[in-house]
C-alpha cells in the first residue's frame, strides 16, 4: 500500500509541475503576443506580425544550421526570440551567435530570456557596420524574420545590400514572409531579388 501511494503522490507532483510548467508556458506565450501586438500597432511598417511564429516555423527555420564559433549564426529581427529559442538550442557556445533587433522593448524581453547571448539593438540597415564594432568579421548562417515585404522601399533595399556584402563571403541566408503580401509589387521585387542570389 505505501508503495502505491508513494507513486501515486509522486506521479501527482510531477503532474503538478508539468501543469505549472504549462501554465508557465502559456503565460509567457500571451505576454509575448502582446508585445507583439503592441509593437505591431506602433509601428505597423516595420513589425510584420501580430505575433511571434509558430515552434514549426522556428524548427524549420533552423534546420540545417550547425553554427560554432567559426560558423556564427546572425539573426536579423530577432523579435521576441520565437527561432533564437530553438537556435539556442543548436549552440555550442554563446559566442557562436548574435542578433540584432530594431524594437528597443523587445531587446530588453530578449535580454531576460537569452542572458548568455549576444542580442544587441540596431538598425539592420547598418548590419556590417554593427558587426564590425562586435568584433565579427564573418558570418556562416543569416535567419531573418524581417518583413521584407512590409518595408519600405529604401528600408528593404538597404538591409538586402548587407545581407548581399555578408553574402559575398560566403554565408548561407534563411528567411520567411507571410503569404497575405505574396501579390504585392513588393514582395514580387523581393523574390526576383532573392532568384538572382
Amino acid at each position: 500500500m505505501y508503495a502505491k501511494n508513494a507513486v501515486t503522490k509522486r506521479l501527482q507532483k510531477i503532474a503538478n509541475h508539468n501543469i505549472v510548467e504549462s501554465i508557465d508556458e502559456i503565460a509567457n506565450g500571451v505576454d509575448e503576443s502582446i508585445d507583439f501586438i503592441r509593437a505591431f500597432l506602433e509601428n505597423p511598417l516595420h513589425v510584420g506580425a501580430i505575433s511571434p511564429s509558430s515552434p514549426e516555423l522556428a524548427e524549420a527555420m533552423v534546420e540545417g544550421i550547425f553554427p560554432d564559433e567559426e560558423n556564427v549564426v546572425l539573426e536579423i529581427g530577432v523579435g521576441t526570440g520565437a527561432i533564437t529559442k530553438f537556435l539556442e538550442r543548436k549552440l555550442p557556445s554563446p559566442k557562436s551567435y548574435v542578433g540584432i533587433e530594431l524594437n528597443e522593448k523587445f531587446v530588453e524581453i530578449l535580454h531576460k530570456k537569452f542572458p548568455e547571448l549576444l542580442i544587441v539593438q540596431g538598425d539592420a540597415c547598418y548590419t556590417t557596420e554593427i558587426l564590425k564594432k562586435l568584433g565579427i568579421e564573418k558570418v556562416r548562417y543569416i535567419i531573418s524574420g524581417l518583413p521584407f515585404t512590409s518595408l519600405p522601399k529604401f528600408v528593404r533595399r538597404e538591409i538586402l545590400g548587407e545581407i548581399d556584402k555578408l553574402m559575398a563571403k560566403g554565408c548561407f541566408f534563411r528567411t520567411f514572409q507571410y503569404a497575405h503580401c505574396y501579390y504585392l509589387a513588393s514582395a514580387a521585387e523581393f523574390r526576383k531579388h532573392m532568384n538572382l542570389r
